[in-house]
């Protein structure tokens, strides 16, 4: 294939818009799967796209054309270009339109070839997860390793390259047959290199270990300790919720009476909530690159450099996404939405912890099926899943039936009595669109189990 770096090239080249931005992605997956303490398939796939913008300015209007297509070879590029500027041609005049941001020569790894992976990137857990099959638990699960090769080019001058690399790994438990107890366990990863499997095994048996009684609960609110997984679920909406303009328009639960509610009290507890392309090992691209435009982000602001955002600081919110047209127009600052999420400032406690303070209350474990049913407040409902146990004097007493629930994240973090360590986690719920999280475990007083559910 043509290299990503001479595709953006001749792609620029080639365009008749008046302006143009161009996203090469090349992208290398690798996957493990296995079910009932067996391995069942494995591979590695390779794919590429490219993004054309082009850009129509008339007297007081822009108009943007996009077209993305699987490109292999320079063969392709005239027609994907000829087609982003029909596009644009006929495209309405843009709402957020603002001038390109210039650029100031390539990257230092812009003529670099793509990155990839193969399923030797599993081999640090492979020994470790078959280790497992020989015990009496049936194992179920999958292993993902994602590289993207980013090349995003300019009319302007812009060219920037990226390499971002995310793993996961998910492994869930089942005791008794297909009809028994299930657990699951997850975590993130770069590589593989730094996952401590066997301490995830010795959970998902732990977990198991505690649905050998099985106890029933009606619906009602109950304290409920929440693990940094499922407090990384529910945190996600609410920073997908954080677009400045729904906030200044009244659409949001971050509009306040005369504006929006930035500065305002949030968290009970001085908490923080942060974005950060420098995270370690959660790190993602230091600059914007938006092939489409949404209320938190714009087109027109690829390139853009992304450093922390402290969304909630100390407790208060502190921040909102505004891409730079909306931050003209409401005379704030552009912000770009975060790609990974951060909450710190809890006590060091971990889960164990919170577990043996706990007179009597629920330890929910993973939580699935999160839809957002009111925006104004962030009501989101949702269900129980793999494990919900009753604690009792400081011990895990049993597995309960599941629950629907319903609740704000928002509220959660006004409401929540104990916040411990932070540790990177996995998103359950989130996994495939959102898997760079480091989360604290979350005690909350009166966590609303709003329905009992039949779901296994």
């Amino acid at each position: 294939m043509i290299p990503g770096d001479a595709l953006v090239e001749a792609a620029l080249v080639a365009s008749s818009a008046d302006e143009t931005l161009v996203v090469v992605t090349d992208t290398a997956e690798a996957s493990l799967r296995w079910a009932d303490n067996s391995m069942t398939t494995n591979g590695s796939v390779r794919a590429r796209t490219a993004t054309v913008v082009a850009i129509r300015r008339t007297a007081g209007s822009s108009h943007c054309g996009v077209v993305t297509a699987a490109v292999t070879d320079g063969d392709d590029i005239a027609a994907l270009t000829a087609a982003a500027a029909d596009a644009a041609d006929r495209a309405p005049a843009a709402p957020d339109a603002m001038p390109l941001l210039a650029g100031d020569g390539p990257d230092e790894q812009w003529g670099l070839p793509a990155a990839g992976t193969d399923i030797d990137v599993f081999t640090p857990v492979v020994d470790d997860l078959t280790g497992g099959f020989d015990e009496a638990d049936a194992l179920y699960g999958f292993a993902h390793h994602q590289v993207h090769t980013l090349w995003l080019g300019s009319s302007t001058g812009l060219r920037r390259r990226w390499v971002q690399r995310d793993g996961s790994i998910e492994i869930n438990g089942k005791r008794g047959g297909l009809s028994g107890p299930s657990a699951w366990v997850g975590a993130g990863t770069v590589d593989f290199t730094d996952l401590a499997m066997p301490a995830l095994r010795t959970e998902l048996a732990r977990r198991l270990d505690w649905a050998g009684t099985r106890i029933e609960l009606p619906a009602g609110r109950y304290e409920t300790i929440l693990p940094s997984s499922v407090v990384a679920d529910l945190m996600i909406p609410l920073l997908w919720s954080l677009d400045g303009r729904g906030a200044e328009e009244g659409r949001s639960v971050w509009a306040g009476p005369d504006g929006t509610r930035l500065g305002q009290r949030i968290a009970a507890l001085p908490v923080t909530l942060t974005s950060d392309p420098a995270a370690p090992g959660l790190g993602y691209a230091p600059f914007v690159t938006a092939t489409t435009s949404t209320d938190s982000i714009s087109l027109f602001d690829t390139g853009m450099s992304c450093g922390r955002v402290d969304w909630i600081r100390d407790g208060a919110l502190h921040a909102l996404a505004y891409p730079r047209s909306a931050a003209a127009e409401f005379g704030a600052v552009a912000t770009a939405p975060g790609e990974n999420l951060l909450l710190t400032g809890g006590n060091g406690a971990d889960l164990d912890d919170l577990v043996a303070g706990t007179e009597r209350g629920l330890l929910l474990t993973t939580v699935w099926y999160l839809r957002e049913v009111d925006p104004a407040v962030l009501l989101l409902t949702g269900l129980t899943r793999d494990g919900v146990y009753l604690v009792e004097d400081g011990q895990v007493r049993g597995a309960v039936n599941n629950f629907r629930f319903n609740e704000s994240p928002v509220d959660l973090l006004g409401r929540a009595t104990e916040i411990g360590a932070t540790e990177r986690t996995l998103p359950r719920e989130w996994k495939d669109w959102f898997t760079r999280t480091a989360m604290p475990p979350m005690r909350i007083p009166d966590f609303h189990m709003s329905s009992v559910s039949t779901a296994q």
